[in-house]
């Protein structure tokens, strides 16, 4: 090419070549200056369609005029090969700068300020780069910034080529939804500026692995280590902006790259001027932790249920610690019996320490072991062994505790100590069988709920001043209805009478308000609910049950944007919980926001392929986007998986078959629904969404009546199900809403 004239352009000498072309500096002969060109591959150059979009897609790229990005001045082909001549920039990339220079805070800021000034510009046009990166920014002499690839970038979607030119963009810079082959929107470039910004603060990628793939994985899993780690001037502002700019959720990522440059501006104005809290440094993140389920080492494999109560009182104990994130049960057991790295773990916890044990006991004997671990490295801080008598399992359990809190360098004054330490009973007869209830509660079955029943009542017979014995039979007899056939009407005296003892014994037992908060739902009684959930994260703020069950709380009142956010708080403190998860999902849904609905139960169902009831809701998302073909496929995954007669999808789902002219199904579901409510009780408000979506709103309502009279839990999500538009505006509704107090 060396010499050639093409067109009216002159080669001077080849610059640079890539996955996605060839650039060569040539001599514009009619005008005297100087152009880059850069070429299609020619692997590339026989696709007909992949050529248009390539114009196409080009041309509007160089209808952006902006100082920041790199000027297009023409489109046009050479023996089949289509070209695009483009400013010639005098200087480097930056990519180059950054392999060669440690950049200060103040260039790594004028840097970013410019890319997000022409980014900013290119997504008010439409235009998404989708493969922003060092090699693509161009530092000039001239000290501007200039992004180009535009238009190579969009051309990049629809084919299949190696690395460089993935129809994802490049490894290490692509957002999350790219890694995972969904669709990207302008909050897409957003991350990967985050990226380049991480990038160009620590020399370091933030997310990295062996090969592509784990790479991808760690994109889509992990928390990258705190800018601190690698330069410790850097601003705690810049921490938390490069944070936003690399939040998996575009939801919570930086909205618009207008927003990123002006946060970006303040800090670099508070920086010059000394003004603000720009001058403070971050900090090295608040330690974290899991504790992972101990390892049954006894002859007796019954005793399973003892080494998980020993973990998860340990857990508890841990989360009264102020300043010590730790994960909740649900994400740490993920982990049961399962041969997994522990720096593995560690990433995917989003922790910096692990603790993991085993016990083994014989007869009154007990061999504990346990070893606190650094995530970043592998190495052990703290080991332990304990041969003890079972009457010492309390003691085990405090020193445990207390030297996690002294290695971690965490204080604790004398309050603190005291909730750390705090016995719930001393009867180990009490405690064995309150551990075993947990145990069959957490399995969240019919027969789990009510063995959990059993043998909480033991505990408390054991020791009548066992308040965790009484919350956990107020969780279990609230649970109970949502499980099985016993009436809402039967369970709620019950477990309300339980959460009260406890309180009685314990004012300040967090599980308890939790529980009672939910047993005044059935009450109606949305302020003293609210009042019980936010007592209940005051007393525990690393409870994820109590913002889960706050978030479900403020979903019912409509209060979206709290319950999102509330929800999210739980799902930090619980990452791989697929309930809450799936509950995300859930609150998305109601909100109607059935996108994010749509993707947060997409990932649910990736965690757990068989998790039933988050194809249900998903088949709902899908119903109200009018995908119909996509949600009767999920409905009918939910019905496999479920194994038989499901009260939820047949009610839930039976506007959507009306809509589909698939009525048949719905009148099969109400007879279903009829017949099964001769012989026990099924939730009435089930059988009232059946009539509405037949149009049979008289009997509709008769139901509704009966679902009050029952404290039908359903009746929650009167005021936010779809299911129940098509009598929203009938005065008989606006009157139940009234009613149950949902409206005033």
């Amino acid at each position: 090419m060396i010499g050639k004239i093409i067109s009216h352009y002159k080669i001077l000498e080849k610059v640079g070549e890539g996955g996605m072309g060839e650039v060569y500096l040539a001599q514009d002969t009619k005008l005297n200056r100087r152009v880059a060109l850069k070429f299609l591959p020619v692997q590339l150059a026989s696709d007909g369609e992949l050529k248009e979009r390539f114009k196409r897609e080009a041309q509007a790229a160089a209808a952006l005029n902006h100082p920041n990005i790199i000027t297009i001045h023409e489109v046009a082909e050479y023996e089949t090969r289509p070209f695009i001549a483009m400013e010639y920039v005098e200087g480097e990339s930056l990519k180059d700068l950054i392999s060669k220079k440690d950049l200060s805070i103040n260039e790594v800021l004028d840097i970013s300020l410019q890319i997000s000034d022409g980014l900013a510009v290119a997504h008010r046009a439409g235009i998404i780069h989708r493969d922003i990166k060092p090699q693509n920014i161009l530092m000039g002499k001239d000290g501007r910034v200039r992004i180009c690839d535009f238009g190579l970038a969009k051309a990049k979607r629809d084919i299949t080529l190696t690395q460089a030119g993935s129809t994802l963009g490049t490894i290490g810079y692509m957002s999350p939804e790219q890694a995972q082959g969904k669709g990207t929107d302008h909050r897409s470039d957003i991350f990967s500026l985050g990226v380049v910004l991480y990038e160009m603060i620590t020399s370091q990628l933030p997310f990295k692995g062996e090969h592509d793939a784990a790479t991808i994985h760690s994109i889509v899993n992990d928390t990258p280590e705190p800018l601190a780690r690698y330069k410790s001037d850097v601003p705690e502002e810049l921490q938390r902006i490069v944070g936003k700019a690399v939040e998996k959720d575009r939801e919570v990522r930086y909205q618009h790259s207008d927003d990123l440059r002006a946060d970006l501006g303040r800090l670099k104005t508070e920086l010059e001027t000394g003004v603000g809290k720009a001058l403070e440094t971050a900090a090295e993140p608040a330690p974290s932790i899991a504790v992972l389920p101990f390892a049954n080492l006894s002859a007796d494999k019954e005793q399973e249920y003892f080494c998980d109560g020993m973990a998860e009182n340990i857990i508890n104990a841990l989360t009264q610690v102020e300043d010590l994130r730790v994960v909740a049960r649900t994400s740490a057991f993920v982990f049961k019996e399962k041969r997994e790295d522990i720096r593995e773990i560690g990433r995917k916890l989003s922790v910096r320490m692990l603790l993991e044990g085993s016990l083994q006991k014989a007869g009154n004997r007990l061999r504990i072991t346990a070893q606190l671990i650094n995530v970043a490295d592998g190495y052990h801080l703290w080991s332990e062994k304990y041969d003890r008598d079972m009457e010492d399992v309390f003691a085990i359990q405090d020193e445990i505790s207390l030297a996690i809190v002294d290695k971690l360098k965490l204080k604790l004054l004398g309050g603190a100590k005291a909730k750390l330490m705090k016995r719930h009973t001393e009867d180990l007869d009490a405690y064995s069988l309150y551990l075993k209830g947990r145990y069959f509660f957490n399995k969240r079955t019919e027969e789990g709920l009510k063995r959990s029943i059993e043998y909480f009542e033991r505990a408390i017979e054991n020791d009548p001043g066992y308040a965790l014995a009484y919350a956990g039979l107020a969780d279990s007899y609230s649970t109970l209805p949502d499980y099985s056939s016993v009436p809402p009407k039967e369970a709620n005296p019950k477990a309300k009478e339980a959460a009260m003892r406890a309180l009685e014994i314990d004012n300040k037992l967090s599980e308890a308000y939790a529980a009672l908060g939910t047993i005044r739902w059935g009450d109606w009684d949305w302020e003293g609910a609210e009042r019980e959930f936010l007592r209940a994260i005051e007393l525990s703020p690393g409870c994820e049950t109590a913002h889960w069950m706050y978030a479900y709380h403020l979903m019912y009142m409509a209060r979206f944007d709290e319950a999102i956010r509330e929800m999210k708080q739980a799902l930090e403190l619980d990452p791989l919980s697929l309930a809450i998860n799936r509950n995300l999902g859930q609150v998305f849904y109601h909100a109607g926001q059935y996108d994010q609905a749509i993707e947060q139960l997409q990932k649910t169902i990736e965690m757990d392929p068989n998790f039933s009831y988050a194809h249900l809701l998903l088949g709902l998302a899908y119903g109200q986007k009018s995908m119909y073909k996509e949600a009767l496929a999920e409905l009918e995954k939910e019905k496999a998986l479920s194994g038989g007669w499901d009260p939820f999808a047949g009610a839930w789902f039976a506007p959507v078959h009306v809509v589909m002219g698939m009525k048949g199904r719905v009148q099969k579901a109400l007879d279903d629904f009829t017949k099964r409510s001769e012989q026990a009780y099924v939730p009435p408000c089930g059988l009232a969404l059946l009539h509405f979506a037949l149009g049979e709103n008289d009997q509709g309502f008769e139901w509704l009546h009966k679902a009050y009279e029952a404290s039908d839990s359903w009746l929650r999500v009167l005021k936010i199900f779809p299911g129940f538009a098509s009598v929203r505006s009938d005065p008989r509704f606006k009157a139940l809403l009234k009613k149950v107090g949902l409206e005033k």
